[in-house]
């Protein structure tokens, strides 16, 4: 129906490309309680990886909604191990669904812009990470450098060679000195 072309409308708008699966169940009347609990579990049992399940309908009377305050449709949407977002009716409608479900959104539309982040304002915010990952890899990058440059100039690898003749000298000396420290 019109929900559901708005939430499409909506999800494809906020993320291109975005995988849209659609389970259509009846929503009121007979056999609406068992489509919608069926569905809900059919997402969870053959398609566990789905992100989030939009669980709604358009506005209506409070019969239209029934279907939704039922227990076997609170108990799947309780049940689900993925995320559910509850969307039935408008604003100030209000079902058992909504209170057993991870979030609960005024309208149908609404519900789609909570599961989907805006991909622009996303590829933005990655697009600020990077640039901050970039400079902060040429300060550290540029901090080894000077710590090299120090080390560049330190003594031993100026003239490592002066390091060890003082050495060889000093042993040389000691060795000079063992045979009188050995007669006495």
């Amino acid at each position: 129906g019109a929900a559901v072309h708005d939430m499409i409308t909506v999800l494809s708008r906020r993320w291109k490309d975005l995988e849209i699966l659609v389970y259509p169940v009846k929503v009121q009347g007979d056999g609406a309680k068992e489509e919608i609990a069926r569905a809900v579990a059919d997402f969870n049992e053959f398609l566990p990886d789905t992100d989030v399940l939009l669980v709604g309908r358009g506005g209506g009377s409070i019969e239209d909604l029934w279907a939704f305050n039922e227990e076997l449709v609170a108990r799947a949407i309780a049940a689900s191990k993925i995320p559910v977002i509850s969307c039935v009716g408008h604003e100030t409608d209000t079902t058992i669904a909504d209170f057993v479900a991870d979030v609960r959104a005024p309208t149908p539309s609404a519900a789609a812009e909570l599961a989907v982040p805006d991909q622009a304002a996303v590829l933005a915010q990655l697009e600020d990470q990077a640039r901050l990952l970039v400079s902060t890899i040429k300060d550290r990058l540029r901090g080894l450098e000077q710590r090299l440059g120090f080390v560049r100039q330190h003594p031993f690898l100026q003239s490592p060679h002066r390091m060890y003749e003082e050495r060889i000298k000093r042993v040389d000396e000691l060795h000079g000195r063992l045979p009188e420290a050995v007669r006495q």
